[in-house]
């Protein structure tokens, strides 16, 4: 769905029967982009950096350690009975 405005901003320009061409042919390049490795690089650069969310994610995960496995069961042994 189309706000009305922007559709009829495209109809003046390309005419009732262009509107979907048009649209795919604004999309198309996005959809075909495949370098995504800059953004992902980016995001993972920013979330390293964010030192209060690493301190609760780290506090978070030394709970569910002693949670889940317990503090006499770490390390797992797969011989121990």
């Amino acid at each position: 769905m189309l706000d009305t405005s922007v559709y009829e901003a495209i109809k003046a320009r390309v005419g009732a029967r262009g509107v979907g061409a048009y649209l795919s042919k604004l999309a198309q390049p996005e959809l075909a982009r495949t370098d995504y490795s800059d953004d992902i690089e980016a995001g993972y650069r920013a979330m390293a950096a964010d030192t209060e969310y690493n301190r609760e994610a780290n506090e978070w995960l030394e709970g569910i350690r002693e949670e889940v496995v317990g503090e006499n069961d770490w390390p797992f042994s797969p011989t121990k009975n």
